[in-house]
């Protein structure tokens, strides 16, 4: 009876986007981007695969996420450096949404079914000189919900040029340009849509201390979303003058929506503390009148014995919080 008043939710802008969920709990602490790191650390290739090098090889990371209400990620990494050939890496990622009741138009049970999604992905990466590296993902994409599935290839290429004498380290990433093969409808093939991401780190020279700056999205200037069904109002309801908003404020808001910042704090060779701040995520995650700490993120990391253990506490909503676990180690060591 009230059937024209009632509106399904916009969704998102394309498909597959949990492969932008930053799993391993370093990028998710750094504020959900480290394309400006290159360093052991094999999370880093998710990202941006111009950070391969020769530290990373033979290590292997496995990474969680508890995610809100029933969804866990996990995420398993390795990478292989061959002498004179480069780097190779390999990643495998599920996205487990939990299982659902399946009921007929009667409200009759039938049973259960489950939701999930996949991505393999492969990485080769190699330095052009002592400065600067490039790399390349391909990942493969396999999502099945219920009885739709869908298939898909996208790549990622980065570059980066990083100057050891100075800490300073710049990178520039095309992430998820790529075609889906096999629709869920089976009909019209859906959108996947790429970005161009930039980011810079630097450490500084006295003090342990790492700062990052991420600015992404810059092939899209506005980040913004307005729902067309929402009733703002546009005129004062008391005077009937028209709203003016600041034109200011408007465009600072939307290049604010591109930055992510972080800070890596190392007092020690085997422990690192670490806080990022998600401008955009905050922005549309926030309830209206509680803004909290949606948008912040902490971690820290800690080596215990042939063990490197990283932990991240990210809010994404004033529901619920997130945590995300990584556990690397070098098989050389064994």
């Amino acid at each position: 009876m009230i059937s024209t008043s009632v509106f399904a939710q916009i969704g998102g802008q394309s498909i597959y986007s949990f492969i932008k969920v930053p799993v391993p709990a370093r990028t998710a602490a750094l504020g959900g981007s480290t394309i400006c790191l290159k360093d052991d650390d094999v999370s880093l290739v998710l990202q941006n695969p111009a950070s391969l090098n020769k530290l990373m090889s033979n290590k292997i990371q496995m990474s969680y996420i508890n995610y809100v209400a029933d969804i866990n990620f996990y995420n398993l990494q390795y990478v292989k450096s061959v002498d004179s050939i480069g780097h190779f890496g390999f990643s495998l990622q599920n996205v487990n949404y939990g299982k659902f009741i399946e009921s007929d138009e009667y409200g009759m049970q039938q049973g259960t079914f489950t939701a999930n999604d996949y991505n393999l992905s492969l990485s080769y990466g190699n330095e052009l000189d002592s400065l600067l590296s490039w790399g390349v993902n391909l990942k493969t994409i396999y999502s099945k919900f219920y009885t739709f599935s869908s298939i898909g290839n996208v790549v990622d290429a980065g570059i980066t040029y990083k100057n050891r004498n100075k800490n300073f380290t710049v990178a520039l990433v095309l992430s998820n340009f790529g075609y889906q093969w096999k629709s869920y409808s089976g009909n019209t093939i859906e959108k996947i849509t790429p970005e161009f991401n930039f980011g810079l780190s630097k450490k500084l020279a006295k003090a342990p201390i790492r700062f990052l700056f991420n600015y992404d999205n810059i092939n899209k200037w506005d980040l913004t979303y307005v729902n067309p069904n929402s009733s703002t109002a546009t005129t004062d309801p008391f005077t009937g003058e028209e709203i003016k908003t600041s034109k200011f404020r408007t465009t600072s808001d939307k290049l604010f929506r591109h930055f992510l910042f972080g800070a890596e704090l190392s007092p020690g060779k085997n422990f690192q503390l670490r806080i990022g701040y998600n401008y955009r995520r905050r922005k549309e995650m926030q309830l209206p009148d509680h803004g909290g700490m949606v948008g912040l993120s902490l971690g820290f990391g800690i080596k215990i014995k042939k063990f490197n253990v990283n932990y991240a506490f990210t809010k994404y909503h004033a529901a619920g919080n997130t945590s995300h676990i990584s556990i690397s180690t070098n098989l050389s060591n064994f």
